[in-house]
């Protein structure tokens, strides 16, 4: 590992050197002497740094840790170097992420929660503070090259359109110099919504011709490793490689999946008893421990319907082999740095699960997890599930499983992800490899750790100082404790001794081998659940220097234990900005409620030719309203074919297009059902002024509508839609002008090759009020000085 070198680097980004000694006036003088132009490195022996993140994973998901997921790649790892079976997140996405990223906790960074639910308290804001350097730029500013592959969801909602600002983003201020990914919290597998730095791309292959996400990612960070390397050898490299697996959707190629037919036949309940047995054999965890009940809350196998068990066992076979085929592509990544002789000097951390499993897929699973986002949990009755049993994982799903499983994917713990009271929402494996600088080989650590303590441990790896300012910004402290002290002493000392826990109102503290928690909230309940008055939870106090796994609940027995506890998490949490607490979520998923800001205000919006990728935040909603679409186009003489508009994916959304030279709409009831209105004429060439009305049944959220089409002020189509969605399309396809990227909303058409065979001068969106027109016709100029004035 290296040592501090000659440079200053408390202060970043380090001074150019000032030019001292002889001025000489003639370069050709004896006495001139020119300094050498010094390029930017860290300190001699900083290693390479790979950090692998997988999304959703629980405890006992993978098989380096005692699960069904077959991880070759992780056992690989762990048997050349760490297992940390009491490493920690926060039990949601975007805070894990944030607190890695910076080494702070995650209300100190501003995230709280997921930036979709942001509000303008400081420690929900979404915000990261100036003060807090992530650690890409950190290495960056002292040397590094640094990179970052797939999943971002730290970027606050009001700034992930095409027009930026993109200082949140992992090219801007990330510190990242390159970034292929996404930026939401979940990505379609086989239609990702992709950007290349700050630019939007499109994949070149489909899935029929082999394209999915994990695969394109793992080959874009071997083609950046081997560039890096080939051009500048001497520079080490930062590389956070973050797969939108094993998040749902649970996208994996069929061959992957049936690896593991009839594997789960016998139920989540037997598999979590399994799991525990070769957790102790392996000695993930002590031969003593308990393995935790069930709460009532989640259903026994035994209980569920028996015409629904064929279903809920493909959901298990599909996710084992989603996180089986990440991991495989992992591999592929450990292969190419041997191959090119970095794995010896390269630090790997090798994390599975930024919190516990998820349990948000609803009691029975979902087929598209939209559906229940959207209430409409009830269509997808054993029947509707049984019919769509061989395509679950494929292009047409957006899968998730059952919340049996994903408390089975956390043996041996209590709960699951949105649950920071108990390890089952926290506790993920972690394995550190790093051959030049751990002696050890297959051993494990049992010292307490958390996320916040990544950033700390590659400084000190790296032997760079936290820097006190950065940008001319004096620097938070760093919250965490770097890990390097135990990578060759087992027995050492731990030294993160206090650890506070906070998501939704599930709270827990963690102090010397005691915890005290509270569970507060039901993940798979995403609304109307009644929760109680904070002061009414109830705590629990367990002892898990002997309790491994917060079996032994000790509150009544030992009070004033408990007592302290308590009262550290609450100055713990007045230190770490988590107060307010805050448990809505409906509520704050309401910017105007919530108090963050939103990109488009009043209720026009206009659109020109060529914009595409904005996401849901970036639009007016037109949802559970009256609304039209207006568009002015120029159609060639050949006639009129493609898209002229589209928002959402195939999993749900609508798209005004052309089809056979006649104007047509489709709406797509989450991937369900499919409404059609066509025009009764073809568009003839030249320059038209075409319009969808849709006139909102009212009563509710996810009425129907009549659908009218024009071209020129007359009417040429109509149509009724019975239900609609009421609050979400899709998680990442977003709205598009002149083309539908993605997944395509309309079976008329394909994911390629529907851009608008003529000109999309612009379009304009409008609801309620604004959306009536006598005339059934929209003035541009009118409606450029009408979105104008609102600048």
């Amino acid at each position: 590992m290296s040592t501090i070198d000659k440079h200053h680097r408390a202060h970043l980004p380090l001074s150019n050197a000032i030019r001292m000694g002889l001025v000489t006036y003639d370069a050709k003088d004896p006495d001139t002497r020119f300094p050498v132009i010094e390029q930017l490195r860290p300190p001699k022996g900083a290693p390479n740094i790979l950090v692998v993140l997988i999304d959703d994973a629980g405890f006992g998901a993978c098989s380096a840790f005692g699960g069904p997921c077959q991880t070759p790649n992780a056992e690989r790892l762990a048997a050349g170097g760490l297992r940390y079976n009491r490493f920690h997140t926060t039990a949601l996405c975007s805070p894990t992420r944030q607190a890695l990223l910076t080494g702070r906790n995650h209300h100190s960074a501003g995230m709280g929660g997921i930036t979709e639910i942001a509000s303008g308290s400081p420690g929900y804001c979404s915000v990261l503070p100036n003060t807090m350097s992530p650690i890409a730029r950190t290495l960056k500013l002292n040397g590094y090259a640094t990179a970052q592959f797939g999943k971002c969801h730290e970027v606050p909602v009001w700034e992930t359109s095409p027009a930026g600002p993109f200082d949140a983003w992992p090219t801007g201020g990330g510190g990242f110099e390159y970034f292929y990914g996404f930026i939401g919290g979940e990505a379609h597998q086989w239609y990702p919504s992709l950007y290349e730095g700050t630019t939007p791309i499109e994949v070149k292959k489909t899935p029929e011709e082999g394209y999915h996400l994990m695969e394109d990612m793992t080959d874009k960070a071997i083609g950046w490793i081997g560039q890096q390397k080939a051009l500048i050898p001497d520079k080490p490299f930062f590389v956070y490689f973050a797969p939108g697996a094993t998040h749902a959707p649970h996208h994996v190629p069929k061959e992957w999946a049936d690896k593991y037919k009839g594997k789960f036949d016998h139920g989540w309940d037997k598999l979590r008893e399994e799991t525990f047995a070769r957790q102790k054999k392996l000695g993930v965890i002590p031969e003593d421990c308990q393995l935790t009940a069930r709460h009532k809350e989640i259903p026994a196998w035994d209980d569920m319907p028996e015409a629904l068990k064929p279903v809920l066992r493909r959901q298990m076979e599909v996710y084992a082999g989603f996180m089986e085929y990440a991991d495989h592509h992992v591999g592929r990544l450990l292969d190419n740095l041997e191959q090119l002789d970095l794995l010896e000097d390269t630090l790997v951390y090798y994390i599975l699960g930024d919190n516990g499993a998820s349990a948000e897929g609803t009691l029975n699973g979902t087929f598209n997890e939209m559906i229940n986002f959207n209430g409409a949990a009830a269509l997808e009755t054993p029947e509707f599930l049984m019919e769509r049993l061989d395509r679950l994982g494929g292009p047409d799903s957006y899968n998730h499983y059952a919340v049996g499983w994903a408390h089975a994917m956390n043996t041996p713990y209590q709960w699951t992800k949105q649950v920071a009271s108990h390890w089952g929402g926290t506790r993920n494996p972690a394995i550190v490899h790093w051959p030049k600088g751990i002696k050890a080989k297959g051993e494990q650590r049992t010292q307490f750790h958390h996320v916040i303590d990544v950033a700390p441990t590659l400084l000190e790896a790296a032997g760079l100082p936290e820097p006190v300012t950065v940008n001319g910004i004096a620097q938070h402290p760093i919250e965490g404790v770097s890990m390097l002290y135990s990578f060759n002493d087992a027995k050492a000392d731990e030294r993160h001794e206090t650890q506070y826990f906070e998501m939704f109102g599930n709270r827990g503290i963690y102090h010397r081998g005691w915890t005290a928690v509270t569970r507060h909230k039901t993940p798979w309940v995403l609304v109307g659940e009644k929760t109680p008055a904070f002061d009414d939870d109830v705590w629990e106090l367990y002892d898990t220097s002997k309790d491994w796994t917060q079996a032994n609940n000790l509150a009544k027995q030992m009070p004033d234990k408990l007592h302290d506890l308590q009262r550290l998490w609450l100055i713990e949490a007045v230190r770490y900005n988590v107060l307010p607490l805050d448990d809505r979520v409906a509520e704050r998923i309401n910017p105007d409620l919530a108090g963050r800001p939103v990109l488009i205000r009043g209720n026009t919006q206009l659109l020109f030719g060529g914009m595409g990728r904005l996401s849901e935040n970036s639009v007016v909603s037109i949802k559970n309203k009256s609304h039209s679409v207006s568009a002015e186009i120029d159609v060639p003489k050949a006639g009129a074919e493609g898209v002229i508009i589209a928002q959402g994916g195939n999993i749900g959304g609508w798209s005004l297009y052309a089809k056979g030279g006649r104007l047509k709409y489709c709406y797509n009831l989450l991937g369900v059902d499919y409404t059609y209105v066509e025009a009764d004429s073809a568009l003839s060439p030249g320059r038209h002024q075409v319009r969808m009305e849709f006139a909102y049944d009212g009563g509710g959220l996810g009425k129907g509508g009549t659908v009218s089409l024009f071209v020129d002020g007359k009417k040429v189509g109509e149509g009724k839609v019975s239900v609609t969605a009421a609050m979400v399309f899709s998680a990442d396809d977003g709205c598009d002008v002149g083309q539908d990227t993605g997944s395509p909303v309309s079976e008329d058409y394909g994911p390629r090759g529907n851009e608008f065979n003529g000109q999309v001068r612009g379009v304009q969106i409008a609801i309620d009020d604004a959306a009536e027109n006598a005339q059934h016709l929209v003035d541009p100029e009118q409606a450029v000085r009408i979105a104008m004035a609102r600048q």
